[in-house]
């Protein structure tokens, strides 16, 4: 068996091909020609057997693949070189001798050894990892791998050093919330910088990136890694470079999913009966004297109506489960993937091609011809080419295009997130029916006879309500959106000027656009009035409320298009970069000097302002330098300019240092502790970068002045009167600048007994010239807003990576893997009124933290509440049963100065994963977790409470949550912690209890199954008798179950109770491999 570590020890010389890192040769003498059957095995360091090896005859189409035993047959011409290949690990050629036959092969992996792991770093710069002196985190691609469409949900709990979380389900609106190191500012921006192919693209191109065409993923954290992107790395950087093509014969890959999903926690209101007597008793608990809404006789039909009781009729005494009626229990998911590569010396290409098709949850009518429910198509074409022009110089060429196709209801808002879970819950499940069974006079009707009421019991022809049913049916919007881009890079190799030095060309362009519109009818409404029901024959006359003489917008039984947006704009990159690497003895010195120029030129701009090109200019350089491996020292700086300030401020300068000294490489460090401690890493940098996304505005050097500005005027007793005059909307300000981020970093990389990694890293930032809107007095007669680079934060965390793999046997493996990302910032300058009461300054809060009164408990009768500081929310006294807030400032009344914070912020400060993989011959089975800690949210009471309009475009009598039913104070139940205080039918009534408290804070932790996958790879046999090299059947999981004390709905959607649910995913699937 050829084993590379024997051969090192050995001394044997190692023929490196392109790059040390990647490739070893194993030199055999030259035999005779002719062909032989050539067979082995392929093993990793470890001993477990490697199937999926490429096994390539060089310079030559043929080849093969090893099989789910590590096992290879080929028939090769002796003389040939055989090249043995497969991700991650160093590849080797060997000459093939008349003697060959038998050739096993042990492969180095890349990352044996953490420190000789390749790691991307800023600018497409590959390092050993030993050489790194900044924070970078790398994720294996196949980490990534999840049964979803959006790749953003596969961050959370993987990577130290990310905190992220998902709080929508929706198709094409489910991307995850994510911060480097948490969120740093409370500043405009607060995302990271996203570089795809060194391209700076959005979160929605990350989210649709396919897994198959990653070839790394780094995450930079420090200043160190992003200082040479300057004002746009303060955030962090996430560095995304897609696969190339390898020398070999054509290699395809297909993989595809079919998906069965379902929300992972459903929201459970109280039955209709229910909700009926609690709004009698909220109408009675607030005025004894009141007389019930609801009926004894209204209360027994709606029961009978339940149990499809003989004469029942759900359409006179309607009982409506809206949610049953408008989603469905679950929905489907399609997704493939191909991608071909391969090449020869002089062109290697991957060509990849994917499709997903996402539905979503609503419910459709057969009346309609047209599809409601929400659809998300995407479609994606990938194209990397690179071609050696000569010995000397390379042509990359990257072509890619992303396609969306969304189709969704017409509720929906700019973002075309469904507000239909916020209609339906607020809905009364017993005023009318969603729509009614034709009567004598319409039973030829074309439409839908949807119901709805007046809101009285007159025959007046008003339509008092939204019915949810007839939004989710009325109509659909759709929009198409694509990104296009093309990039050329030209790398040049100069050393007939001095060797070591090269050049980096590169220019880059893509075109986004996005083209929306609605096609919708007006429904039609009917209801039944108390004269046109006859009981005893149990049949009734419909009532059309919206005709067209009394109605508008008139009720149509066709189709109206309506054009909503259609935008576009396009961007430019061009960048120059030079590299210089120089080895004398002991000493290695890098350096690089890159120069980059972008533009974004929007198409649809509005204003004079948003039509002029976006332009950001770039200068960076690194120089680096290590002794024998040991000690390392490398000093980075970003000089950036920006059009959107003033002269002079429009270039920053961001200068950092790193340094990092490899204890293990030293020459004491030998014997027995080597055993032990394999490899010790410390590190450390300190430097400032920052960030240029402050504000929407743009020109903060220029004033605006509108000389036809309306009513702009204003004058008279609280500015009672305005007349046409003069607006200024900007007052110029030539000293706003950048957003600056000071921080520094300390860490240590260990490896124990070979197996055990561990990565620790504490860093603290300061962020300053955090704009804000200063605090000007109105007697000043200023009419636009003053904005200044006052504010400060201070920041401070911990990452922690901890893996482990170990080999059971010859068959056997297991492997886990752990992070933990702790993250607290705190407000430092807060430009805010000065205060009485120190408690409402945030200076010194944390970051993201709410203010709330702390509620201490539920009054216990009315003459406490009398008795206790006035609480007049609203205007009216609080009564037993409401939320008694603490006087904090003891002035005997409840105000905004007895507001202070409370909890955690929304964001977790703490995100932790934690999974484990074992893998038993052709069996393999992969479990991950994710939790949150140091999160609270606010259930928000003005949206969950009963009998009132919930917010949004949610109109009419909300239902009751069973949570609340089950627990709520009443004058039977006078528990003064009951989940719900005192019942009331309107804002009014409930004001004290709508406060921003304690009483609706909870927890925001949780512990979630995040994905369990289980594989099986065919034998090699089998395989081939269906004409493949390798095939791979799996099942998996997503979002399986979430371990909380909250139980009301998904946790992780913290305080967004009514939005698209969360997903919990079924997922079969198959990966087969040609050659």
């Amino acid at each position: 068996m050829i084993n590379i570590d024997s051969i090192t020890q050995q001394s044997v010389p190692l023929t490196s091909i392109n790059t040390p890192e990647n490739r070893q040769s194993v030199p055999v003498p030259v035999a005779d020609t002719g062909r032989i059957t050539v067979t082995g095995t392929l093993r990793d360091s470890t001993g477990i057997t490697l199937p999926g090896v490429t096994v390539s005859i060089e310079g030559s189409a043929s080849g093969t693949v090893t099989n789910e035993n590590g096992m290879y047959v080929l028939k090769v011409p002796v003389g040939k070189r055989l090249v043995f290949s497969y991700i991650g690990y160093q590849q080797v050629t060997v000459l093939v001798m008349p003697s060959s036959t038998k050739i096993d092969i042990v492969l180095k992996k890349t990352s044996s050894r953490p420190l000789d792991e390749v790691v991307v770093t800023a600018f497409g710069r590959k390092q050993r990892r030993e050489a790194v002196v900044g924070s970078v985190t790398t994720i294996q691609p196949e980490q990534l791998r999840i049964p979803a469409s959006n790749l953003t949900n596969a961050l959370a709990g993987q990577v130290a050093g990310v905190i992220a979380y998902q709080q929508s389900g929706q198709p094409g609106l489910d991307n995850s919330n994510f911060f480097i190191r948490g969120v740093t500012t409370f500043g405009y921006r607060q995302n990271p910088l996203i570089l795809i192919d060194n391209v700076e693209l959005s979160t929605e191109d990350l989210a649709r990136l396919q897994v198959e065409d990653i070839e790394s993923f780094s995450i930079l954290k420090d200043a160190s890694a992003t200082a040479l992107y300057g004002a746009r790395g303060a955030n962090g950087v996430v560095l995304v470079t897609t696969r190339s093509g390898k020398e070999g014969s054509a290699r395809i890959n297909i993989r595809t999913d079919q998906s069965i999903s379902e929300p992972t926690k459903s929201i459970k209101l109280a039955d209709p009966v229910t909700y009926m007597r609690m709004y009698n008793d909220a109408l009675m608990t607030r005025d004894p004297q009141a007389i019930p809404f609801y009926t004894e006789d209204d209360i027994y039909n709606r029961e009978q109506t339940l149990i499809n009781a003989p004469g029942s009729n759900k359409y006179v005494y309607p009982v409506v489960d809206w949610l049953d009626l408008m989603f469905k229990k679950s929905t489907t998911t399609r997704r493939a993937t191909m991608n071909v590569s391969g090449g020869g010396k002089v062109a290697r290409y991957m060509v990849s091609a994917s499709l997903s098709n996402d539905n979503g949850i609503l419910k459709k009518n057969p009346m309609n011809s047209f599809n409601n429910n929400v659809n998300f198509k995407n479609y994606q074409l990938r194209s990397n080419i690179n071609i050696n022009i000569s010995k000397n110089t390379e042509l990359i060429v990257r072509l890619w295009g992303n396609f969306n196709d969304y189709n969704g209801p017409i509720t929906q808002d700019a973002s075309f997130s469904t507000d239909l879970y916020n209609m339906a819950t607020h809905t009364s499940p017993v005023l009318f029916p969603a729509y009614y069974q034709p009567d004598t006079a319409n039973f030829k009707v074309q439409h839908i006879l949807f119901g709805n009421n007046t809101g009285n019991t007159t025959n007046t022809s008003n339509v008092g309500f939204q019915n949810p049913y007839a939004e989710l049916l009325r109509g659909y919007k759709r929009f198409s959106q694509s990104r296009m881009s093309a990039t050329l890079e030209l790398d040049q190799k100069l050393d007939i000027i001095t060797p070591g030095l090269r050049f980096h060309g590169f220019f880059s362009t893509n075109r986004y656009s996005l083209f929306a519109n609605q096609m919708a009818y007006n429904p039609f409404y009917y209801t039944i009035r108390p004269q046109d029901y006859d009981r005893s024959a149990n049949t009734y006359k419909l009532y059309w409320l919206n005709s067209a003489t009394n109605s508008s917008p008139i009720p149509t039984e066709y189709l109206n298009y309506t054009a909503i947006s259609t935008s576009a704009n396009t961007f430019v990159q061009f960048q120059g970069q030079f590299d210089y690497s120089k080895k004398i003895d002991d000493h290695s010195i890098e350096a690089s000097l890159i120069g980059v120029r972008q533009q974004t030129l929007n198409s649809d701009a509005s204003t004079l302002q948003e039509a002029l090109p976006y332009r950001n200019l770039n200068i960076a350089g690194r120089v680096s330098y290590n002794y024998q491996s040991r000690y390392f020292i490398e000093l980075n700086a970003g000089y950036n300019g920006s059009e959107r300030f003033s002269q002079n401020n429009r270039f920053g300068f961001f200068p950092t240092v790193g340094t990092s000294w490899i204890v293990s490489n030293e020459k004491f460090w030998d014997g027995p502790i080597t055993n032990i401690i394999t490899s010790l890493k410390l590190r450390g940098s300190f430097g400032y970068t920052g960030n240029d996304a402050i504000s929407s505005q743009r020109f903060f050097y220029l004033s605006d002045v509108n000389l036809q500005g309306g009513n702009g005027a204003f004058f008279g007793v609280d500015n009672g009167y305005s007349r046409p005059g003069v607006v200024i909307k900007n007052y110029e300000n030539r000293n706003i600048t950048w957003e600056r981020a000071q921080i520094a970093n300390e860490a240590i990389e260990l490896t124990l007994f070979k197996s055990l990694s561990l990565v620790a890293e504490y860093w603290q930032q300061n962020r300053t010239n955090i704009l804000m809107k200063r605090n000007i007095p109105a007697s000043a007669g200023l009419e636009a807003d003053i904005n200044a680079n006052v504010g400060t934060a201070k920041i401070k965390g911990l990452d922690l990576t901890l893996n482990y793999k170990h080999k059971l046997s010859e068959k056997a493996w297991v492997e886990f893997m752990s992070n933990l990302t702790y993250s607290q910032g705190r407000y430092g300058r807060y430009e805010e009124p000065a205060y009485a009461e120190p408690w409402r300054y945030r200076s010194g809060t944390l970051l993201g933290q709410s203010y709330g009164y702390i509620a201490e408990r539920l009054f216990v009768d009315d003459k406490e509440a009398s008795a206790s500081p006035s609480q007049l929310f609203g205007g009216n006294a609080p009564l037993g049963g409401d939320i008694k807030y603490r006087d904090v400032n003891n002035d005997g009344v409840i105000t905004a100065a007895d507001m202070v914070p409370v909890g955690y912020p929304t964001s977790p400060q703490i995100v932790y994963g934690f999974g484990v993989s074992f893998g038993y011959r052709a069996l393999d089975i992969n479990a991950r977790f994710q939790g949150q800690a140091r999160s609270t949210f606010f259930i928000n009471p003005t949206s969950t409470s009963p009998f009132i309009p919930g917010g949004g475009t949610a109109t009419g009598l909300a239902q009751v949550l069973k949570v609340y039913a089950d627990s709520h104070w009443s004058e039977d139940n006078q528990d003064l912690y009951a989940i719900y205080p005192r019942l009331g039918t309107n804002t009014n009534q409930i004001s004290n209890n709508l406060q921003p408290s304690t009483w609706w804070m909870r927890d925001g932790s949780f512990l979630r199954l995040k994905m369990v996958e289980v594989g099986y790879t065919l034998p090699r046999d089998i395989a081939r008798r269906l004409a493949l090299n390798s095939c791979r059947i799996f099942v998996s999981g997503l979002n399986l179950f979430n371990f909380t004390r909250f139980k009301y709905w998904d946790i992780e959607q913290g305080g967004n109770a009514f939005s698209y649910p969360l997903q919990r995913v079924y997922n079969l699937g198959i990966n087969v491999n040609f050659l």
